[in-house]
């Protein structure tokens, strides 16, 4: 006999409770009911993980750095959250009324912004708004960033792949393949929500590591900020709820 964990029956009942919630909305709308059903209303969660610590006395590299917005392709250009049944590997499917406050691409380069800002790294971190000359160009795309409900435990997993590169000859400095999971500690949509802003703390932190050591400043400063990461800190995260549309 097959025996199933209690994360792995939170996990599909997870998934049956928001995909339902969506077939009932279609049907009361093709049936035209002369009643309305009251809707459960679009809830929207920012990625911001808990700012940094920094130790005193880091110097700033002379030199502009320009973060650019990631690419991404498909639904990860979007702001439902995206999910996989393991059952279903091949299938990906975005839950109806959860969904990110911003693009998940533009929330994820505004993270590495602000972890690069808090490090010190450069004289300037500046974004595309700024429309500023820089040093240093640092871009790439979202490969994956989506929830795993029904995995045993639940997680979130995210890839990303980024380029840093100089403007002076447009050569390629490093490219880098960031990588992780984090585990849903609960079966709610919040619990998700914070696992996921824990992982995109984490890798930032990865990302200043590569920066610190390619400006040659010392290591002591990434110390704090991974271990801030790693300790299961509560993200600091916002749930709007809204009828507007996505």
């Amino acid at each position: 006999m097959v025996s199933v964990s209690p994360l792995a029956i939170e996990g599909h009942r997870f998934v049956r409770r928001h995909r339902w919630h969506a077939l009932s909305l279609a049907f009361l709308a093709l049936a035209g009911c002369g009643s309305s059903a009251p809707l459960q209303r679009d809830r929207f969660y920012a990625l911001e993980p808990p700012p940094s610590v920094q130790a005193p006395g880091n110097t700033a590299a002379s030199a502009i750095l320009l973060v650019n917005h990631l690419a991404a392709r498909g639904f990860l250009g979007g702001r439902q959250i995206v999910y996989r049944d393991h059952r279903q590997p091949l299938l990906v499917e975005r839950y109806e009324e959860l969904l990110w406050e911003e693009p998940v691409p533009r929330a994820l380069s505004q993270v590495m912004v602000n972890a690069i800002r808090d490090a010190g790294l450069f004289r300037v971190v500046a974004i595309p708004a700024d429309r500023a000359r820089s040093d240093y160009l640092l871009g790439g795309e979202v490969e994956r960033f989506e929830h795993r409900p029904t995995e045993q435990p639940p997680r979130v997993i995210a890839t990303l792949n980024l380029s840093l590169v100089s403007t002076s000859d447009r050569h390629a400095v490093w490219t880098r393949r960031y990588s992780g999971e984090e585990r849903v500690q609960g079966a709610t949509p919040d619990a998700m929500a914070e696992a996921f802003n824990r992982l995109a703390g984490r890798l930032a932190g990865e990302v200043v590591r590569d920066l610190r050591a390619f400006t040659g400043l010392p290591q002591f400063g990434i110390t704090r900020i991974r271990s801030l990461n790693i300790s299961g800190s509560t993200a600091q995260i916002r749930s709007i709820a809204a009828g507007d549309a996505r």
